[in-house]
């Protein structure tokens, strides 16, 4: 049995003026999941969700709310299934952050705009939900980038919405607060089955907290899925038109260009020991190549990303003596050596061959 999504689309398209900036747009959103809008800058996400909630008119199809057209709610009714927390700084004069956390009743109040003692406790519930106590009786205009975006999460939530619409909600944050605000709308889009759309410029946080994938570029929808089906092979790399550097679609990282000139310096890495290595003779300039890496190891992806030559050897088996002779045959050409590891094991130990000659050759460094 199919259910009824919180908000869908029949061929739309949206713009400013006469000008379309994206066509031909199918979105479904359920209650309970995290739609995220991810595409290069320019692309048209903002201009996607603006129409959404009717801040700008389609130019073409039709926005359904609850199988409703959006252009038939009135703006109260409107205001009641839908909230929006969209990019830029707000700065309500001369209001506490729980005054304008309470903005978000007024589709609930009558025309004074008076809160109801039920009001005044939806409030405080959403206070405490969000986890903004101690500044509640703070001016709003005062308070942190990564407070500012608290409060108003909390006044959207506090609107008890169907539908949450944000554009870059953690454009301004530091890292603790961007996982912190995912963390808290993640748990509130399970509890309250609160269907989210919003576009994120981080991809990691897309890749990690969202539920499906809508990739907008060139003017159209490029590609929807699960994160898992999104984040795969070039994809990324071809939506933003990566040409310096590189993205790691399993880790969600992204690397400087390599130097691809014949390597100085070889490092003997595996494990993850080798990764802050090859981040700074990347930053230095310097070439290098590494090895000998099982194709399952921790080193591997920024490796590939950084290093001029990498020898690796197969997954889950020992590295094998043929394996570990090319390796020292490129060590011997390098005019030193970078031992990262600490400890060779039963996979790696054909490795301390490359140690054992860079020692007795002076070329450990």
């Amino acid at each position: 049995m199919n259910t009824l999504p919180i908000l869908s689309t029949e061929t739309l398209s949206v713009g400013y003026g006469k000008t379309v900036v994206v066509q031909g747009i199918r979105i479904r959103v359920e209650a309970g999941e995290i739609l995220c809008l991810i595409g290069p800058n320019g692309a048209g996400k903002s201009t996607i969700l603006k129409t959404l909630i009717r801040q700008l008119q389609p130019m073409a199809g039709t926005v359904l709310l609850e199988d409703t057209p959006i252009s038939e709610l009135k703006e109260k009714e409107l205001a009641r299934k839908s909230a929006a927390v969209l990019t830029g700084r707000v700065a309500p004069e001369m209001m506490t952050c729980e005054e304008v956390v309470a903005m978000g009743r007024y589709p609930y109040t009558g025309m004074l705009g008076i809160l109801s003692e039920t009001d005044r406790e939806k409030v405080d519930e959403t206070i405490r939900t969000v986890g903004i106590e101690e500044i509640r009786r703070k001016d709003f205009d005062c308070i942190s980038d990564g407070q500012r975006q608290r409060v108003m999460l909390a006044r959207a939530l506090c609107q008890e919405p169907k539908l949450l619409i944000m554009d870059e909600p953690t454009s301004f944050l530091d890292i603790r607060n961007k996982l912190e605000f995912m963390s808290i709308l993640r748990s509130q889009v399970r509890e309250k089955r609160i269907a989210v759309i919003l576009s994120l410029h981080e991809l990691e946080l897309a890749q990690k907290f969202t539920d499906r994938i809508i990739c907008v570029n060139g003017g159209q929808i490029t590609a929807i899925g699960m994160p898992e089906e999104i984040f795969t092979g070039d994809s990324i790399r071809d939506l933003y038109s990566v040409e310096h550097g590189s993205y790691d679609p399993i880790f969600g990282t992204v690397e400087a260009e390599r130097n691809s000139a014949a390597p100085g310096v070889f490092v003997i890495g595996g494990g993850g020991s080798g990764i802050p290595v090859y981040r700074r003779l990347q930053r230095e300039g310097i070439p290098f190549a590494t090895g000998v890496l099982p194709e399952n190891d921790m080193d591997l992806p920024v490796a590939r990303a950084l290093a001029s030559v990498v020898i690796t050897d197969r997954a889950n088996e020992a590295v094998s003596p043929e394996r570990a002779e090319e390796a020292l045959l490129i060590l011997k050409k390098c005019e030193r050596v970078i031992c990262a590891v600490r400890h060779f094991g039963a996979v790696t130990r054909e490795n301390r061959r490359l140690l054992k000659y860079a020692e007795e050759h002076g070329l450990l460094k």
